[in-house]
């Protein structure tokens, strides 16, 4: 295993691992706890707009970490005797990711923006979305 090899392991395995933590950080402890704390639906909505202020880029660089650092650990594989299997299983690895990108793209820009400018009764519903999303990149 040669230096360039090892960093983007490392860093493959580092990101992904940063992400599923966030995610289940967010969904099992804050989201729920700053909800009862809060109480007052407008004050949570504020707290969660302050919480995703800025977090596009990070998640975008995130995004791109994984890919690239896919990618550097597949350029060695291409040389090496792999089974059918294992290159289907990388390739359900790069599906997943742009899973997780597209889920990323719909959350950031057609669910936040609606979330901003909801009634009070939209929000619900929305948040009910939002939930899922958060799931599903929690899964992916």
């Amino acid at each position: 295993m040669d230096v360039i090899e090892l960093v983007a392991g490392a860093a493959h395995a580092l990101v992904a691992a940063a992400w599923f933590g966030a995610m289940v950080y967010s969904l099992g402890i804050v989201q729920p706890r700053s909800a009862r704390f809060l109480g007052d639906e407008r004050r949570s909505e504020d707290y969660a707009a302050t919480l995703a202020s800025g977090a596009r880029r990070p998640v975008l660089a995130m995004i791109a970490l994984l890919l690239l650092s896919g990618v550097a650990l597949l350029a060695p594989a291409a040389s090496e005797d792999r089974s059918d299997g294992w290159w289907a299983l990388m390739a359900a690895k790069g599906v997943l990711l742009l899973a997780a990108a597209f889920v990323f793209w719909r959350v950031s820009w057609r669910l936040w923006p609606a979330r901003v400018v909801a009634l009070a009764q939209e929000l619900p519903p929305l948040r009910r979305r939002f939930r899922h999303a958060a799931m599903a990149l929690t899964a992916l």
